[in-house]
């Protein structure tokens, strides 16, 4: 076995693929695609492959030297077969990864999920490393967590566990990806956040935000960023709720599974102090006293490379 592997992170709007070397969990070269605007799994795929082409050029690292394939993707995976059995922001349903990506490459191929991915990544290499009970926690186009409980993860019976983007948070509310309603997701994720400030523009508010868009193109973190920096009244307040919400999601967590530590990354979690201790602070407020006296947050501390090093980390994990 060499040391090189290839991890993606297949999310809502990109993917991100990098070769790691497993030894200390650098990324020696990556490359960013964005799929927001791409329909139809024909055309995920082909990037997909064409990712991982781009990046062994780019790397001079042959496909020889690969040990094996990883792949983290934004919705329920069927691990065992290496099948994507749904991924509703991506549009991706019953498709056989595993196996596609065999005959293309022919390489082992490992599946497993975005947050599972991050937490494995931050488990070996970042805020979990030598912890034993904790949550992972990824705010980004969706939400999702990881568990881990006693040092490895907790799939659950269905190897959904940790969906907590989908804990229903007001009944009847927004509607969610997912089909839902009322949703954490729905009301504290970076699209949640995204829709509410388009919505209020487009019903007559305005915002500092507005000296940053251009047409048809999405409202980015850092733009998000610099309007609060700048006190806009707009988005002050969208922040203010999401973060009320993600902290009572973060209450329930410590409520029921009282984990020692909690980790917290995605785009926003990290760009953004605001809204990670405002977040923060509702989740103390809004918790039994008890376990709230005794948990930690942590941010993640790989970044947006917490997917791409975990996926490459995936067959070492399952060993």
């Amino acid at each position: 076995m060499g040391n090189y592997s290839i991890g993606i992170d297949l999310g809502g709007t990109k993917i991100l693929t990098g070769i790691t070397d497993k030894k200390n969990g650098e990324v020696i070269s990556f490359i960013k695609k964005k799929t927001k605007k791409d329909k139809g799994a024909e055309k995920i795929i082909q990037k997909i492959i064409n990712s991982i082409n781009e990046v062994l050029e780019n790397s001079q690292i042959k496909l020889s030297e690969i040990d094996d394939i990883g792949i983290g993707v934004a919705g329920q995976i069927d691990r065992e077969n290496g099948i994507i059995i749904n991924a509703p922001n991506i549009d991706l349903n019953n498709i056989a990864l595993k196996e596609i990506l065999q005959k293309e490459f022919n390489k082992p191929i490992f599946l497993g999920n975005d947050v599972e991915i991050a937490t494995i990544g931050e488990m070996y290499f970042g805020a979990g490393k030598g912890e034993k009970d904790y949550v992972c926690i990824f705010v980004g186009t969706g939400i999702g967590s990881g568990i881990v409980q006693n040092g490895r993860l907790r799939y659950g019976t269905t190897g959904t566990a940790g969906e907590i983007g989908h804990i229903i948070v007001d009944i009847g509310g927004r509607s969610c990806g997912c089909g839902g309603c009322g949703c954490l997701e729905a009301y504290a994720s970076r699209l949640a956040i995204e829709k509410r400030i388009i919505g209020a523009l487009k019903k007559g508010r305005h915002s500092d935000i507005e000296n940053y868009l251009k047409e048809d193109k999405p409202i980015k973190t850092s733009m998000i960023k610099k309007s609060l920096d700048k006190k806009d009244e707009l988005v002050t307040q969208i922040i203010n709720e999401a973060s009320e919400y993600l902290g009572s999601g973060l209450a329930s967590v410590i409520n029921f599974y009282n984990p020692s530590l909690i980790i917290l990354g995605g785009g926003l979690m990290n760009a953004i102090d605001y809204f990670y201790e405002h977040s923060i602070g509702v989740a103390k407020i809004k918790s039994l006293p008890t376990p709230s006296k005794s948990i930690r947050f942590e941010k993640a501390k790989l970044g947006d490379f917490s997917g791409v090093i975990g996926a490459a980390l995936l067959s070492k994990y399952r060993q």
